[in-house]
């Protein structure tokens, strides 16, 4: 049998921390690695996989898509990116979109429509205010956007134009914004952050004082929209409407997308000053409007509110167990169990020998995002795997 993990350490550039699974197939909420051994999957994709692997519906209209038209340039209209377009118009606050092609394409896309906004309307602003522990992608500029120096340090010196200030802090953004500021730009709960929520009222303070400011708003929706919070978009939950909104992850079922929402007056791009070429191709366009009109007509987000409690309580229930967790916390199917050491990547390795697959999301934290089709049983197994995994973890 070919050992792939052995290439990957011979071709591949070694940037990631990979778990030591090969997985071949996908079906629902499992996957399968080469030995045919069969995995209960909340990780999804890191939050991609929203409606599972190979959904049925997906899988049809992208096959019929691949048979018909796969790509073709922005110099010409096609279909499947108008239905897309509307459908996401339709089901937000927001009135116009681009399609490209990751969250990071989509964050730096919402930057650059943020300074152009700043250019025509604000004396030529173009700073961006983010917050510390925030993750906006992996481009040169994200990196510089993002509230994380582990992921800033290798790369200085960086882009200019952000100012990081303190997360949920709203009198830190009102010191900030200066006669530079063209918007403020955050995620409504930090996802690689730590799946940190923000305090009450803390969101729409944020965009009142935008709107006080003449400045815009922006949300990170990258990890947070298509129903993974218990709404179609997380800013539903708490009482805000952005001027810019990004998406990714959960838009396609696995086929790379982004997408950046604006309304009218945010959206100020003209001919020419932005583009991309495989953005909002017949395919991935295609596979976004299947994956959002399923979700919609299935209530799919109404799921992640029932399942996503469920977890949640019986997480909690594992912290009473166990004295070493220190806390549980997320919304919707995005959760996080944290621990007082550093313990996540024996627990990681010990869920996957017991055929369960989590996510590290820092060395004394885990992250659960299973498919938001999830259903009681499977999360039954899953913390019961936990607890075994956990009764064996000695700090």
């Amino acid at each position: 049998m070919t050992d792939w993990q052995e290439k990957e350490q011979k071709y591949y550039m070694p940037v990631y921390k990979r778990t030591p699974l090969t997985i071949v197939r996908g079906q629902g909420a499992r996957v399968w690695d080469e030995n045919g051994r069969e995995y209960l999957d909340f990780v999804a994709g890191w939050a991609v996989n929203s409606l599972g692997h190979c959904h049925p519906a997906v899988v049809k209209a992208v096959t019929e898509q691949v048979k018909t038209l796969i790509h073709t340039s922005n110099n010409f209209y096609n279909i499947p990116q108008m239905k897309l377009a509307e459908l996401l118009v339709q089901n937000s606050c927001l009135d116009r979109v681009f399609l490209c092609n990751s969250g990071a394409e989509a964050t730096e896309g919402a930057v650059k429509l943020a300074r152009r906004y700043g250019h025509l309307h604000l004396e030529g602003a173009y700073e961006v205010i983010t917050a510390t522990g925030s993750f906006h992608g992996r481009t040169l500029a994200m990196v510089s956007a993002s509230g994380q120096s582990k992921f800033q340090q290798p790369y200085i010196p960086l882009p200019s134009g952000f100012v990081n200030v303190e997360y949920n802090n709203i009198e830190a953004i009102k010191k900030a914004i200066s006669g530079k500021t063209c918007a403020v730009m955050l995620e409504p709960i930090q996802g690689e952050g730590g799946v940190n929520l923000p305090e009450k009222g803390y969101l729409k303070a944020v965009q009142e004082l935008c709107q006080q400011s003449g400045i815009l708003f922006i949300l990170d929706e990258i990890q947070t929209g298509i129903g993974r919070t218990g709404s179609l978009f997380a800013y539903q939950q708490f009482g805000v409407e952005p001027d810019i909104m990004t998406l990714a992850k959960g838009l396609a079922s696995g086929i790379p997308i982004g997408a950046i929402l604006a309304m009218e007056e945010a959206s100020v791009f003209a001919t020419g000053e932005h583009g991309s070429t495989f953005g909002g191709n017949p395919l991935a366009s295609t596979a976004g409007y299947s994956t959002l009109k399923f979700i919609i007509d299935n209530n799919i987000a109404d799921n992640a509110i029932h399942m996503g409690k469920f977890l949640a309580d019986g997480l909690n229930n594992l912290r009473q167990m166990f004295e070493f967790i220190t806390d549980v916390r997320g919304l919707g199917l995005l959760q996080a169990m944290e621990f007082d050491d550093d313990i996540a990547n024996r627990l990681m390795l010990t869920c996957l020998d017991g055929g369960l697959l989590v996510n590290v999301l820092k060395d004394n934290a885990i992250r659960l995002m299973p498919p938001l089709i999830i259903d009681k049983d499977d999360i039954d197994r899953a913390l019961a795997i936990l607890e075994k995994a956990l009764s064996g973890i000695k700090v």
